[in-house]
């Protein structure tokens, strides 16, 4: 005879469907937030405002707002890894294909500066505070995020070296290396002001343009890869 699942699995597998769906929902709004807004000025009652619902159920949802902000940040990473990926699929050399990544680095940061916010405010954490703050789940997923956008141009420099154009003793070094320094440049172009000193002990400031910063970022990354 055919066994019939209990009706309690049902009601699981449907609760649970909603929980996810609700999850997707605050993320999604929380995104918003951050485009809008930037990560600084979100906070959580204007999120559960925009979702309709109140802030003890986000809190049902997310340990925090750490965490609730770690899984927008990998709504983020989701896209600029397609955007990598589209980078290095065109058949280029090495060296173009290393640029090619550069730029779409740079070009996905600048259109989305909540996502330079948003990696920075995490980075800023050590491994056990973000554990502390952070579920083991979510820390997965946020990590699953970048290392998949590092694989990409991992094998990228890899692939550099196999083909005897590159000298990188350790690619997954130096692509987190890339993914940190870059991080810090998109925050310059954004804020576009270059301090220099104009005589001893006398600062200047200056201008710099979101092409000199990718064209400073591509050199750098190719410098690295050949020296």
């Amino acid at each position: 005879m055919a066994t019939r699942a209990p009706e309690t699995d049902g009601r699981r597998s449907a609760a649970a469907a909603r929980r996810r769906a609700r999850e997707k929902e605050i993320i999604a709004a929380t995104r918003a937030l951050f485009d809008e807004r930037g990560v600084r000025d979100a906070q959580i009652e204007d999120i559960a405002r925009a979702v309709g619902i109140n802030r003890a159920i986000v809190y049902r949802h997310f340990s925090g707002k750490e965490e609730l902000f770690a899984l927008t940040l990998v709504s983020y990473l989701d896209e600029l890894h397609a955007a990598l990926q589209g980078a290095a699929g065109g058949g280029l050399s090495p060296e173009r294909t290393l640029e090619s990544l550069v730029g779409a680095f740079v070009d996905y940061g600048l259109a989305h500066p909540a996502f330079i916010d948003c990696a920075q405010a995490l980075m800023r954490r050590s491994g056990p505070e973000l554990l502390d703050e952070i579920s083991e789940s979510a820390l997965f997923r946020l990590g699953r995020g970048i290392s998949g956008c590092l694989a990409v141009l991992q094998e990228a420099l890899q692939a550099g070296v196999d083909a005897g154009r590159f000298t990188v003793e350790d690619p997954a070094l130096l692509a987190n290396t890339l993914y940190a320094s870059g991080l810090g440049a998109l925050q310059l172009a954004r804020v576009g002001i270059l301090v220099a000193e104009a005589t001893p002990g006398v600062p200047t400031v200056g201008e710099i343009s979101p092409e000199q910063v990718r064209a400073y970022l591509v050199d750098s990354a190719l410098a690295l890869v050949t020296r």
